[in-house]
């Protein structure tokens, strides 16, 4: 008898509603019944559960330290483009302990970068760099750790330099070459300087100059190097930042045949150098997206969102009646997952990121936190399920389980998540996403939501 009583009275439905991330309220609901058919009873429309998706511009991105020089352009037609010019400062090397013959004369000075093979865009075109000398000095921006926790990007933790900064350099470069890139050879790019520059380097070597008697006297002099991509360029290219300047002489032996000797300059502190980042958007869509506007909705650009490293461009993903459903008393959340879609990769001639992270953003959109895997303290990250043969999409999945039961607390009130590229794109590549669109031009993002409701 009592057995009977309860299962009149608790109903246990285990409905799978599905939020499309649509910003109207075209949506569907998929309801399932928790038994060993596993029975569909049919799609309902709804009105009440919305979803916002936007593309959103972050701020203070760092691009110090990251190992990788990024110095190019890469354009499309739907998002504009981006172009990086690498900055780095010098210091004295093996200058210090030089020892050149007095009649040694100088063969040339020459700049040596090494690939890294990272590469964005079309390699199969010349690519052009031209090396200036900076004129001004190369400083970090310091942050201000007495901010409270939303208002500092969670990825920044110290002294760094952004992206957007940027420090004069001469018009006329002190070196120049044209090249195609061979990525998986990794050969060495050699600039050689131009006389002036050349002769003056070698002079105050030989002379044991007081310029170059340690690292902070020779930057006061010469501030540091610029690579600048020329505006035709249409891949972005990753260097190592192993960096030899180096001065090659010539010069008699006691057995009275030439010898040759080189001495180099090279990077001192890896923290000065950065990848400074500016974008074109004006022909496009996304034209108004910029630091003072930094949201644009799916609907101003076709549907098109898009996700971007380097330039801090993310998807934001807001779902406004959320809390409204996981407050409701009758309901228990059992799972949930966050779908992305992205194009078949047949569809691209660009690799799509092998997993992607979910960023909270506090309500001044400030990202505030990375989402890790349920109740642990590891970022969680979403790994790339490729499209079939067929031309079905790609996507990426991610578990909302505890964030769906946080955004009931005071610290993730009003919260939003940000789709992005894993940090370490974010911060050292040009790597680009534009989510996939269903037949309305609507972002094909889903919440799908598995929960008991008692009744």
């Amino acid at each position: 008898m009592i057995k009977d009583f309860k299962r009149r009275s608790i109903q246990l439905l285990l409905p799978l509603f599905t939020l499309a991330a649509f910003v109207g309220c075209n949506k569907d609901i998929s309801l399932s019944l928790d038994s060993s058919r596993d029975e569909t009873i049919g799609l309902v429309p709804i009105d009440t559960v919305s979803a916002k998706v936007s593309t959103y511009q972050l701020d203070d991105i760092p691009t110090s330290a990251t190992g990788t020089m990024l110095v190019g352009k890469n354009s499309n037609a739907v998002t504009g483009s981006m172009k990086s010019t690498a900055y780095m400062r010098l210091g004295i090397g093996t200058i210090s302990n030089a020892s050149i013959p007095d009649d040694a004369v100088l063969d040339s000075v020459t700049l040596v970068l090494t690939p890294n093979k990272y590469f964005y865009g079309d390699t199969t075109k010349v690519q052009k760099i031209s090396v200036h000398r900076v004129t001004e000095e190369i400083t970090q921006t310091q942050i201000d750790l007495t901010k409270p926790a939303d208002e500092r990007p969670v990825f920044v933790t110290s002294a760094a330099i952004f992206s957007k900064q940027k420090f004069a350099y001469e018009n006329t470069p002190l070196a120049e070459l044209s090249f195609k890139p061979r990525i998986q050879s990794a050969d060495s790019l050699f600039f050689r300087f131009n006389n002036t520059i050349s002769n003056e380097l070698f002079t105050m070597i030989k002379n044991n100059d007081n310029r170059i008697q340690s690292s902070t006297s020779f930057q006061e002099y010469f501030k540091g190097l610029a690579l600048v991509p020329d505006n035709s360029n249409a891949a972005l290219i990753g260097f190592k930042d192993t960096v030899f300047l180096q001065v090659h002489y010539s010069f008699l032996n006691n057995e009275g045949t030439k010898s040759v000797g080189k001495q180099y300059f090279s990077i001192d502190n890896k923290a000065y150098q950065y990848n400074q980042i500016e974008t074109d958007r004006s022909a496009t869509k996304f034209a108004p997206l910029t630091l003072k506007n930094p949201q644009i909705t799916s609907q101003q650009t076709d549907g098109n969102v898009f996700l971007e490293g380097s330039t801090g461009v993310v998807a934001k993903i807001e779902f406004p009646t959320l809390l409204e459903l996981v407050n409701n008393p009758s309901i228990a959340v059992n799972k949930a997952e966050l779908v992305i879609e992205v194009p078949n990769g047949a569809s691209t001639i660009f690799d799509q990121p092998q997993s992607l992270v979910l960023m909270v953003a506090s309500n001044n959109g400030n990202p505030i936190s990375l989402l890790t895997s349920p109740y642990s303290t590891t970022t969680q990250q979403a790994t790339l399920v490729r499209g079939n043969d067929f031309g079905s999409n790609g996507t990426y999945t991610f578990n909302l389980i505890e964030y769906l039961t946080k955004i009931k607390t005071t610290a993730y009130n009003n919260t939003s998540l940000y789709l992005s590229l894993p940090t370490s794109g974010l911060f050292s590549t040009g790597n680009r996403l534009i989510l996939a669109k269903d037949n309305e031009n609507d972002p094909k993002i889903k919440l799908n939501i598995l929960y008991t409701k008692f009744q």
